[in-house]
């Protein structure tokens, strides 16, 4: 989901951090990197983009019966890449353990289901809470699911990692996963926001929050 879009080398549209994420591999970027793009244009509705082309407008209702078919294109795109390329790396959107977005998902857990990959959890530690973030995903997900979550990352860390230590060793032990690693804060990097207006001060107005229903 995001309003600001790249014109990928074929025409179509494509979401801007993906188009950084194609960049930064040195690859051309393609609409099968962002198959489904959503452009909000009110609090309740998006135009729907897939692979590159604007279908049409849709509500979150109409949305969700649609993922089934959204979810076609999904793997027709992955099937692409995984004949162009060794390695494929997958971003997930949001957070995996949303219940009530759960049934139909194809952004997250039900595509890892559905390709039968291993996946990842990465915590940002910045916005505090992070073993509860990645110990409640887990328990929240079916057993499927935490059974093809493989380890963790803690994502923008700030300060001695030694502090953090002991709190590494409570994650694997209680969850059995490893932790693949910490993942420094870096300051000074600069990247275009993924949507049009700046939201970095969202957290300060809980009015400016957008619901994720997607």
């Amino acid at each position: 989901m995001a309003l600001n879009r790249v014109v990928t080398i074929g025409g179509g549209e494509i979401g801007r951090s993906q188009a950084v994420q194609s960049q930064t591999c040195g690859l051309d970027v393609h609409s099968d990197m962002n198959l489904v793009l959503l452009k909000p244009n009110s609090d309740t509705a998006a135009q729907i983009i897939i692979h590159g082309k604007a279908l049409q407008d849709m509500d979150a209702v109409e949305f969700h019966h649609y993922k089934s078919i959204a979810m076609a294109a999904v793997l027709e795109s992955h099937k692409r890449l995984c004949q162009q390329y060794r390695t494929i790396i997958v971003e997930g959107a949001g957070s995996p353990a949303e219940i009530n977005l759960c049934e139909g998902d194809i952004a997250n857990m039900g595509f890892a289901e559905a390709v039968d990959c291993p996946v990842i959890l990465a915590a940002d530690i910045d916005r505090g809470g992070v073993f509860a973030q990645l110990v409640g995903t887990l328990e929240l997900l079916s057993a499927s699911e935490q059974a093809r979550i493989v380890g963790f990352i803690i994502n923008r860390f700030r300060g001695d990692v030694s502090l953090l230590q002991d709190g590494l060793d409570w994650l694997e032990n209680k969850t059995g996963k490893p932790v693949f690693g910490v993942v420094n804060y870096l300051q000074g990097l600069h990247i275009e926001a993924e949507d049009a207006i700046d939201r970095s001060a969202d957290r300060l107005d809980p009015s400016s929050s957008r619901n994720e229903w997607w």
